[in-house]
Parts: structure tokens; C-alpha cells; sequence
């Protein structure tokens, strides 16, 4: 099930998000040399990767293993398993964000600009989430 849970707001450290402020600023400088050497088309290819992810299923695993640690048991597994849950919704994210890539390359030459964006973004979010309805049921 999919919640929001604000309390882990509090229970996150500075230093986790300064790492993850980290690895998006590495992704992003990343993709700005390659577009500078390669052009901005494959530049933008790598600037869809998702940029925190490295940093975020890290913490995840630290957390889950510490959480259970904290109750006697051995975390390890439990832990791989919640950062391998996190990798598998951003695959469906990044599936979902080739739709979104190949609407703003057919509709933004013939398109206004604000129309295309908005049509990109409803077909990525229509998209991520049908993926995700179809996961959850297998």
C-alpha cells in the first residue's frame, strides 16, 4: 500500500540528505560534460537517470536492516528486499519516462511548449501508475 509517512521526515539525518543532495549534483554534472562533448541529446539521456537513486536505496536498506536490528532480529534480508522494492517502482518510473521523452519529441516542434509539457507529464503519470496497478497485481 502506498502511504506518506511525514514522521520519517524527523527520523531522516542531515547527512542523508546531503548525500543525496550529492549524488544528484554528480548525476547532473555528469550529464552536463557529456552533453557538452556529446550533444544535448545524449547529454539529456543521461540526465534521466534517476539521480538520487544510488543514495536513496542505500538509506533504505540502512534503515530497514537498523529497524530490525533495533528489534533483536538480523536486518540484512529485509533491508535488500526494501531497497530491491525501491529499484523495481524506479524501473516503472523510468519505463514510464520513455513515454514522457517520446511525447515531448513528437508534439514539441508543432506544439506550444506549455501544452507539450503538460501532455508529457500526464502521459508519464497515467503511465507510472498504470505500471504500478499492474505490478502490484502479479
Amino acid at each position: 500500500m502506498v502511504d506518506v509517512k511525514f514522521a520519517s521526515l524527523k527520523s531522516t539525518k542531515p547527512h542523508e540528505y546531503a548525500l543525496r543532495f550529492l549524488f544528484g549534483g554528480i548525476v547532473t554534472v555528469t550529464a552536463g560534460i557529456i552533453a557538452k562533448r556529446f550533444g544535448p541529446g545524449i547529454g539529456g539521456l543521461f540526465l534521466a537517470f534517476p539521480a538520487i537513486f544510488p543514495a536513496s536505496a542505500t538509506l533504505i536498506e540502512d534503515h530497514e536492516k537498523q529497524n530490525k536490528q533495533e528489534a533483536g532480529y538480523d536486518g540484512t534480508r529485509r533491508g535488500r528486499i526494501a531497497a530491491g522494492l525501491d529499484a523495481a517502482g524506479t524501473c516503472l518510473g523510468a519505463v514510464a519516462l520513455l513515454l514522457f521523452a517520446f511525447v515531448i519529441y513528437g508534439l514539441l516542434p508543432s506544439q506550444a511548449p506549455f501544452l507539450t509539457l503538460a501532455a508529457a507529464s500526464l502521459a508519464w503519470l497515467t503511465l507510472s501508475v498504470l505500471l504500478w496497478f499492474l505490478a502490484k497485481r502479479i
